[in-house]
């Protein structure tokens, strides 16, 4: 690894497995920043860490000083502080995202109730909130059966940047291949152009 190494987070969220063509999108990113060899990927599968939505006894635990946490308190703090950690180590957070019902996957959901915490990811001011995770960028590998891009069904891209955007990290690039279920030609032509957008987005980073 040299000084100029990009670390980069790919975070999935499929419940498919390998049938999954999200996860299909992150396997092409893994495959090309391991052809750069200045890019060190780490991945974090949702689906396998298995998050319980976010309760009332850990939102508590973030509250209570570290010193002063029992070790129930701790355990569930540590989620949310090995989460947040991980994030603030990586240049680049690679967000692999199926779309379920017009939204994002509920362990995404869990994800980012842990990162999004409030004097520790971002504060409030009298201006609005200020994001306080700084110099990052992030990508967007959006796979869909239907096509939505653009239209008032998307509402999973605009939620998506605005929790971004929360934290700090306002550098967004969005790929989307859409119509996954519309037949066969079409599935292919889709995933050809996402997977040759992935590949002009690597030469960026």
């Amino acid at each position: 690894m040299t000084a100029s190494t990009t670390k980069a987070l790919v975070v999935t969220s499929s419940i498919l497995g390998s049938h999954g063509q999200s996860l299909a999108l992150a396997e092409h990113f893994k495959t090309l920043a391991a052809s750069r060899g200045d890019i060190q990927v780490t991945e974090r599968d949702l689906v396998a860490l298995d998050l319980p939505h976010l309760g009332a006894e850990e939102l508590a635990s973030w509250q209570v000083e570290p010193t002063a946490r029992n070790d129930e308190q701790r355990q569930l703090a540590t989620r949310s502080e090995a989460l947040i950690e991980e994030l603030r180590a990586h240049d680049v957070l690679v967000l692999a995202v199926p779309l379920y019902n017009l939204g994002i996957p509920s362990q995404l959901k869990a994800w980012f109730d842990r990162i999004l915490r409030a004097g520790e990811t971002f504060r409030y001011t009298e201006a609005g909130p200020q994001g306080l995770v700084e110099g990052k960028r992030a990508v967007i590998l959006a796979a869909r059966g239907g096509q939505y891009a653009g239209t008032a069904l998307d509402s999973q891209t605009p939620h998506l940047k605005a929790m971004l955007g929360l934290i700090g990290v306002t550098e967004v690039d969005v790929v989307f291949a859409e119509g996954l279920a519309m037949g066969g030609d079409h599935r292919e032509r889709a995933l050809q152009e996402a997977r040759q957008a992935i590949g002009g987005l690597i030469e960026r980073l």
